[in-house]
């Protein structure tokens, strides 16, 4: 069961499972490296992989542009409802969600698994590995697609590439509210990076290491 909840205004911290970094095994079983959803792993990349490889191919396969829009769009929603409702549940216990309460207001939910021993036993480290790629690779497969297509003229093609980047757009920040908290925590973390590699780009090599330091706790304290 996700224990752990998150709305859209929650300053709260997650707590859930790593994104590539597995925990060190600290009995005799196997690693967790073992697929245990084999079917889930493979529909989570399944229908988005297929929907790239048809958008590729869609001159070669079939002369007719409406036939082809089609089963893209078909595969982009498939890929959208099963990566939303089971993959993200099954493969590292994340899902997000939207609710109307009684006044009709509409409530996103980021909800993050608890990290428990028992979970150690369920969270395997090649699913979240297969799970992060496809979701991170594939979205950003779309954007260039979608640039491919504006500077070529191809514009018949926009709305279809706009499809793919809408709905795997929106599953990929979806799982990350899920993995970072809450959208203050995702800014905070953004702007820390940002912040680390300016210092690291701009500083003196001469600078010692106090200063550093404190030009860093600086930064912090202005924009964390």
């Amino acid at each position: 069961m996700l224990a752990q909840k998150h709305a859209l205004d929650s300053n709260d911290d997650t707590e859930d499972v790593s994104l590539f970094d597995a925990e060190e095994e600290t009995t005799n079983r196997p690693r967790k490296s073992k697929i245990r959803h084999p079917v889930a792993s493979f529909f989570h990349l399944f229908f988005r992989v297929s929907a790239v490889v048809v958008y590729l191919l869609c001159e070669l396969l079939s002369s007719s542009f409406i036939a082809c829009m089609v089963t893209i769009i078909l595969l982009l929603s498939c890929d959208f409802w099963a990566v939303k409702n089971v993959t993200g549940r099954l493969m590292v216990g994340l899902r997000w969600w939207n609710h109307i309460d009684e006044d009709g207001k509409s409530h996103w939910v980021f909800e993050s698994r608890k990290a428990t021993p028992q979970d150690s036993k369920t969270i395997s480290e090649a699913e979240s590995r297969i799970f992060w790629l496809g979701l991170i690779a594939c979205p950003i497969l779309w954007v260039i697609f979608a640039f491919s297509a504006l500077f070529s003229f191809r514009v018949k093609w926009l709305a279809v590439v706009i499809m793919g980047v809408v709905l795997q757009g929106a599953n990929l920040y979806g799982y990350i509210r899920c993995k970072v908290g809450s959208k203050k925590n995702l800014t905070t973390m953004a702007t820390s990076y940002l912040g680390k590699q300016f210092l690291r780009q701009s500083a003196p090599d001469g600078w010692t290491l106090p200063m550093r330091l404190l030009i860093q706790q600086m930064w912090a304290w202005c924009y964390g």
